[in-house]
């Protein structure tokens, strides 16, 4: 679609984790704020982006997200099951219904080396949802490629495609670069948010944000 004065096109790239619980909940809070922008703005067309972004990207197997937790903030269990409801409660807000009690924590690079695949089919951000939903709803793990294939398959996605990523070593680069470009731009941290690589919002803020920040960017189009 070209840009015309009737229509008029943005692009919201959004770096997070498959296994970042503010991740999911940032994702929610953006789509509500574009649905509240384009209530005025019926024709603008937004585009959203992933970029990869792994918190631990040297993690070596599969862990209880728990005792990840205590260990990297040295706390208690009992500290970590706190902060998890906590978080659940603020999801819950959000219209999701987290179970953070069960996870598991793992290295995300097959992941996103998927996601970074399936958006040459199109299909990227319904399989961030599915993952997303799958990870922190239903406890279900996304690390080897049997979680992924899983994932995938119930979403229809082209089976032997999935699993010639997941064999070889396509796509690593692309999702290092993503990582590279957060850096360059200043995160830290995800979710972070740049709309028409011009405004930045870092972390899951709260929907009035996405909806001012989504409107302050339009005013340059």
């Amino acid at each position: 679609m070209s840009e015309t004065a009737s229509t008029k096109k943005m692009i919201v790239d959004v770096w997070s984790d498959v296994v970042c619980p503010w991740c999911f909940i940032g994702k929610r809070r953006l789509e509500k704020g574009i649905a509240d922008i384009k209530v005025a703005n019926p024709n603008l067309d937004i585009q959203v982006r992933h970029r990869a972004f792994q918190l631990q990207p040297d993690i070596e197997g599969i862990m209880p997200t728990k005792d990840l937790l205590a260990d990297k903030y040295n706390i208690d269990v009992e500290k970590v099951s706190a902060m998890q409801a906590n978080v659940c409660s603020i999801a819950d807000g959000e219209g999701l219904c987290y179970d953070l009690e069960n996870t598991f924590s793992g290295n995300t690079m097959d992941a996103h080396r998927v996601l970074k695949w399936a958006e040459s089919t199109g299909a990227a951000q319904e399989l961030l949802e599915k993952m997303y939903s799958a990870y922190f709803e239903q406890s279900k793990p996304l690390f080897t490629h049997e979680d992924i294939l899983a994932i995938t398959d119930e979403l229809g996605l082209d089976h032997a495609s999935v699993i010639a990523v997941l064999i070889s070593d396509n796509y690593r680069d692309l999702v290092l670069q993503d990582q590279d470009v957060a850096r360059q731009l200043g995160a830290n941290g995800v979710p972070f948010f740049v709309i028409d690589m011009k405004y930045g919002i870092s972390g899951a803020q709260p929907q009035e944000v996405f909806t001012q920040t989504l409107a302050t960017a339009l005013t340059e189009k």
